[in-house]
């Protein structure tokens, strides 16, 4: 039975309440509670008047965990927030939050780290290298940044 605009409305205040959440993931939990359309518009045009629901908040606050926590570049963290379905405006607020020399030291610490797990599995150079590439292109970093901090590590 889905629920009254009013019940759906005090409990999408404390959903957002817990954490920063993104537009559609609102809007998908208020599907979930069998709200839809207009009152699921005015629902969410209610949660960001008040302050409960702001996109670029959400973005700022999602890159910035991922990239403290779990060490995510900014094409992985780009990639994650798009498919949030959050603005290209957001994306690039979100991004240019990153300092710049705290994204360069966590990528050489994480190439350093996974150098030392490689030393005994790899035998040459150009395997090691391939492999640091390989990792550091899955976490979401630029090439050009990659190969920076490979030639930094003297392989």
């Amino acid at each position: 039975m889905p629920l009254k605009p009013l019940e759906a409305l005090s409990k999408a205040m404390r959903f957002c309440a817990l954490q920063e959440r993104c537009h559609s993931e609102v809007r998908e939990k208020l599907y979930g509670w069998g709200v839809y359309g207009l009152a699921a518009e005015q629902i969410l045009a209610e949660l960001i008047s008040q302050g409960f629901l702001n996109e670029e908040r959400f973005a700022c606050a999602f890159a910035s965990g991922k990239f403290r926590i779990k060490g995510w570049g900014r094409k992985r963290i780009e990639h994650a927030l798009r498919a949030r379905q959050v603005s290209d405006y957001c994306i690039r607020r979100a991004l240019q939050e990153l300092p710049e020399d705290e994204y360069q030291t966590t990528l050489h610490n994480l190439l350093c780290h996974k150098y030392e797990e490689l030393v005994g599995k790899t035998s040459t150079g150009a395997e090691r290298r391939g492999a640091l590439f390989r990792f550091a292109a899955q976490r979401g970093y630029e090439t050009d940044l990659i190969w920076n901090a490979i030639r930094q590590l003297a392989l």
